[in-house]
């Protein structure tokens, strides 16, 4: 057993560190007060290809893996840059592991080099209003329209919700229906995933979608989606029509990995800044640190990182060898969505009134940080999954 990261995954946290140390707390709250993309952060980073990590080298990547897009996603985050880790889900995640696990050459050779160099952003379209976390029971649906026995397109109609980035994305990883779900046998076939030219759909007119107003991570838009009948060429498919299902999981996965390592990181981060105050502020004669009552919960929030550090790492590793992940993927998630929680909980309690103040970073953090226990999924499937999946426990449903 090898606890050390490879000579890749290191180069690529000192790689990241030198960008993001350019990009300090103060930068990263403004882009959030003014809802503002961070451009700047994420146009040194695509400069420096630690976007297209994961991209195979001969379409301008890196030929590394989710592994080190988990460290360079934790990294960028425990720089201050907590929604930051919206850059490597959506982009790296939802585009460049997906391409190249289940695309086509033309595909590859079409999308990759693009995505390496961070040109083409990417957004994933999944949930929608009346499925929830549910999404066996999505409606948006995928028609043919050609001739019999030619390649069709295809026509995608429905509505998405909370779709991350449509904004900025030249690619939407668009799933959908190919067989209505009261008709699928087994209830995950008939699933069918798209690669959706966002720009053309958009100048079409068959695609529009409106942002929802929200609590954080407002660096990028959180949208509705309306697709009204947008076309889709046959050459677009990802993997095979009606036999989406496994694609999806390959999707999910590595979006639940890169959670997890920007959940580690924004824990690292809220830790540093609560200790730096702990540390400088002093109360009664000494620094407010010296106190268990601070000093314990701080403690408890280091070992949990560390553990939950360790699971993310397997995750990945284990995704990276086409092993299974599952399980591990969710824990990870589980625990890089609590400890990002309790971490920015326990800063917040450190700092008392001042982390109220916009003067801190603290109030940023602690709205990026809870929405993690909601998304990708929601705390309570996760362990669900854990007790049906991991315990052998009977399912509620």
């Amino acid at each position: 057993m090898d606890f050390e990261l490879p000579d890749s995954a290191l180069a690529v946290r000192d790689g990241v560190a030198a960008v993001a140390a350019k990009y300090d707390h103060a930068y990263w709250s403004r882009c959030e007060e003014e809802h503002r993309f961070p451009q700047e952060a994420y146009d040194d980073l695509a400069a420096g290809g630690w976007f297209g990590l994961a991209v195979p080298e001969e379409y301008g990547g890196g030929g590394q893996g989710l592994l080190e897009l988990a460290v360079a996603n934790e990294t960028l985050c425990a720089s201050g840059g907590t929604a930051g880790s919206f850059f490597y889900i959506t982009t790296p995640g939802f585009g460049g592991m997906t391409i190249t696990r289940h695309g086509t050459e033309e595909q590859k050779q079409r999308i990759l080099p693009g995505l390496a160099t961070g040109r083409s952003q990417f957004c994933l379209a999944l949930t929608e209003p009346d499925a929830g976390s549910n999404a066996l029971e999505i409606t948006t649906s995928a028609r043919p329209d050609g001739d019999a026995g030619s390649d069709p397109d295809w026509l995608i109609k429905g509505q998405k919700v909370w779709i991350s980035n449509v904004e900025n994305a030249e690619w939407m990883v668009a799933v959908t229906r190919t067989i209505p779900a009261a008709e699928a046998r087994p209830r995950t076939a008939g699933f069918t995933l798209f690669l959706i030219d966002v720009k053309q759909a958009l100048a079409d007119g068959t695609l529009t979608f409106q942002p929802i107003p929200k609590m954080g991570s407002n660096i990028l838009y959180s949208s509705q989606v309306f697709l009204d009948d947008v076309r889709v060429p046959a050459e677009n498919v990802i993997g095979e029509v009606d036999q989406g299902f496994a694609v999806l999981w390959d999707v999910l996965n590595p979006e639940r990995i890169l959670a997890a390592a920007g959940g580690i990181g924004a824990a690292d981060a809220a830790l540093q800044v609560a200790c730096d105050y702990a540390r400088e502020r002093v109360v009664f004669g000494r620094p407010i640190g010296a106190n268990q009552a601070l000093q314990f919960p701080l403690a408890q929030i280091k070992a949990k990182a560390e553990l939950g550090r360790l699971m993310t790492y397997k995750a990945a590793w284990l995704f990276d060898r086409h092993q299974p992940c599952g399980s591990e993927a969710n824990i990870a998630k589980l625990t890089g969505a609590q400890v990002a929680w309790e971490a920015a909980n326990q800063a917040f309690q450190t700092l008392g009134g001042m982390a109220y103040s916009k003067e801190y970073p603290v109030e940023r953090m602690f709205r990026d940080a809870r929405i993690g226990k909601n998304i990708p999924v929601a705390e309570e499937l996760v362990l669900a999954h854990i007790g049906t999946q991991a315990l052998g426990l009977p399912k509620s449903y």
